[in-house]
């Protein structure tokens, strides 16, 4: 399926979560922040948030620094 990732297009598996996507980008869910649809997702909804086909994903990735 095709969905729509800090808008770019970006192919996934069919059943892909918000989990296994980061997987797939081989980001670290501890200091990202994931928007579907205008919606936050909860860190414990990740495994289980289904994407589908056309879904708007923005990933945010939190830096330190001073």
């Amino acid at each position: 399926m095709q969905i729509l990732l800090n808008g770019d297009y970006v192919v996934t598996a069919d059943g892909a979560t918000v989990g296994s996507l980061l997987l797939q980008l081989g980001i670290s869910r501890e200091r990202v922040a994931v928007e579907l649809n205008a919606d936050i997702v909860p860190k414990p909804d990740y495994e289980k948030q289904l994407l589908s086909d056309g879904d708007k994903i923005e990933i945010v990735h939190f830096v330190g620094g001073g």
